[in-house]
């Protein structure tokens, strides 16, 4: 059996976004699925918020996707749901969460994220950009400690996709980590640390912070 990943040893700082990037097959889904607690790896470590991961039972880590993780997929239709508006979306994030509809992180979220006049359409009703942004926030209500993404922009044109990258941008400044498998050059500029990988190993990493 070949491992999927191998000596793999990152660190994912509070407010920062890390882009994973490296050809199909390289390891970039499996460490997704690692850091997202749907998979436990055959060995070593996974620390979230001060708890390892690794050995938790299946129910502990369903509890801890729901209340310290966010995720963010590739087509918008595989983030929302057509029947709830915007709003909708970000009251369901938060009542997963344990929190109140009228918690007053989302009308604060809405504007951060450009969607308060948005915020009674459905999705069928909104641009791609703004499909992509109401997923984030539902992603982002809590806030989560870490915001899993993949290919958040690989199906957006550039302009759409801009949108998207400020509003993970604007989500890092509060505090959240985010970590992204992409192959899109645009995500990797705006990241803090772009890591690649190659036949499941870190090949090389670039940072702008310390």
């Amino acid at each position: 059996m070949v491992p999927a990943l191998r000596g793999v040893d990152l660190r994912l700082p509070a407010g920062s976004i890390t882009a994973l990037v490296g050809p199909s097959g390289s390891g970039k889904s499996t460490l997704l699925r690692l850091l997202a607690c749907v998979d436990r790896p055959d060995s070593g470590q996974i620390t979230i918020d001060g708890v390892e991961v690794a050995g938790l039972s299946r129910t502990r880590r369903v509890r801890l996707r729901r209340t310290r993780l966010g995720f963010l997929y590739q087509s918008p239709a595989d983030n929302l749901l057509e029947y709830l508006t915007v709003r909708e979306h970000l009251e369901l994030g938060a009542a997963l969460r344990g929190l109140s509809a009228r918690d007053p992180q989302l009308p604060a979220l809405l504007d951060r994220l450009g969607l308060a006049d948005r915020a009674d359409h459905r999705p069928r009703q909104l641009s791609g950009g703004e499909q992509q942004r109401t997923a984030i926030g539902f992603a982002a209500i809590g806030p989560p400690v870490l915001l899993v993404a993949d290919e958040p922009t690989g199906q957006l044109d550039h302009t759409t996709a801009d949108e998207v990258l400020a509003a993970l941008r604007v989500l890092a400044t509060t505090g959240m980590a985010v970590v992204a498998a992409t192959h899109d050059p645009a995500v990797a500029r705006l990241a803090d640390q772009v890591l690649q990988l190659r036949d499941g190993q870190i090949v090389d990493e670039e940072s702008t912070w310390h």
